[in-house]
């Protein structure tokens, strides 16, 4: 393994910097290494998130891994804000998530001492360069998934090549997104024989579970009516998708909107918002049933998309008129439920690309947009037609999911199964 001064420079102020650190860090004690809740008993592997599409790739690698091992627990860093929003209410029993601490050999420290993690995962094009040298000392194996090197990126790590070169000799393990990628990254220093391309990690087409006698209940309440989803909404896009239901609902009279907040939370305000435009609501939250007057039933209650996404042949993926991103919709393109979505959908831009080729989402740009657009979604026929392609699309072949998820398994003695 090469040597650097650079890295060796690095490492000198990762060691003496912890007050700047300090200072950067206000209150969150995670970032300083200070773990909120206790290690749990078993094996742990240890996977840092870097974006909003990762954060949805991970839990579906995690949730695969924790069910082929039942004693596996899975703990989850971010270092942004929206990442971290990504993964709320969708984690998973046997899945901790805490902050990454700052590159300060302090905090790295008191992190491994306490989480004692069998197998550390970076993803996507961020590691922390003291945290894998800290790692590699402890013989703890470490690997980088979903690798990915842009032409920008390379020119900028090839100012610091040594240092990139010896942290890359570091990992026991390089699976990249693609060709350029790899190329770039052995460019820099990766050994040729730790390095492979297995594909871009995605969130992936397998279901997310449900209650099905909850499905059962909800669909006799539900009856013969039309039916749509406003899926993970944010405030400032529900007025539009109550304007859009209210249009639709002239030519679809029984038509129920099944309304899912991103944020559970904000169920009441809206329900609130709703009565006072004379909608009849029913909120999940309070147990309140769906009757044949219930114009829109708020779903807000955590870890249920599975459930709309089987009872709603149409499903608006919010996130998508306002500008936070999108949320993924390979979700609703598991269960069959037809996809429109807003224009703002970077997080996601890959998947919605694929979809938008093959003619399997339908974008809309406003209220207006929206209101037009669902009624000829609406249509059972269109419906089936949208959801088919979408399937088609991603079909159930995720070989870059099934090759990481082969690479972790393997760390895994079959006795922790």
């Amino acid at each position: 393994m090469g040597r650097s001064v650079s890295l060796g420079a690095y490492m000198l102020l990762s060691r003496y910097g912890e007050s700047w650190f300090a200072r950067k860090l206000d209150t969150n004690t995670e970032r300083r290494g200070i773990a909120s809740l206790p290690r749990p008993d078993g094996p742990l592997i240890w996977i840092n998130v870097t974006s909003v599409s990762g954060a949805d790739a991970i839990l579906t690698l995690c949730r695969r891994l924790l069910n082929q091992n039942p004693a596996l627990n899975c703990l989850i860093t971010t270092q942004t804000d929206a990442a971290t929003q990504a993964l709320q209410g969708q984690i998973p029993s046997r899945m901790i998530h805490q902050y990454i601490p700052a590159d300060a050999t302090p905090y790295i420290t008191a992190f491994l001492d306490h989480w004692k993690p069998d197998l550390c995962v970076w993803t996507e094009s961020e590691f922390q360069p003291a945290f894998v040298v800290q790692t590699k000392r402890r013989s703890i194996p470490t690997i980088y998934i979903d690798a990915s090197m842009s032409a920008q990126s390379f020119r900028q790590y090839r100012l610091f090549n040594g240092m990139t070169a010896s942290l890359l000799q570091r990992f026991d393990h390089i699976l990249t997104r693609d060709a350029p990628s790899k190329k770039h990254l052995q460019n820099l220093g990766a050994p040729t024989g730790n390095i492979e391309i297995s594909g871009r990690l995605n969130a992936g087409p397998s279901p997310i579970p449900h209650d099905e006698t909850q499905r059962k209940a909800l669909a006799r309440a539900i009856g013969g009516r039309s039916v749509w989803l406003a899926a993970l909404t944010h405030e400032g896009e529900e007025e539009s998708i109550i304007a859009a239901h209210k249009v639709a609902r002239r030519s679809y009279p029984e038509l129920l909107l099944v309304l899912a907040p991103r944020d559970a939370q904000r169920g009441s305000a809206i329900a609130d918002m709703l009565r006072g435009q004379d909608c009849a609501v029913a909120q999940r939250s309070k147990s309140q049933q769906i009757d044949r007057q219930t114009d829109i039933y708020i779903a807000d209650t955590p870890d249920e998309m599975g459930l709309w996404y089987r009872l709603a042949p149409v499903s608006f993926i919010g996130g998508s008129l306002v500008a936070k991103g999108g949320h993924n919709p390979l979700a609703a393109a598991a269960l069959g439920s037809a996809i429109l979505h807003g224009p703002a959908v970077s997080n996601f831009a890959a998947a919605y690309d694929t979809l938008l080729a093959a003619d399997a989402c339908i974008p809309v740009t406003d209220a207006a947009d929206l209101a037009m657009k669902l009624e000829t979604v609406l249509s059972p026929e269109r419906a089936a037609q949208l959801a088919t392609a979408a399937w088609g699309a991603y079909g159930d072949d995720d070989t870059a999911t099934d090759r990481v998820f082969d690479l972790l398994q393997s760390y895994f003695p079959k006795e922790a199964s």
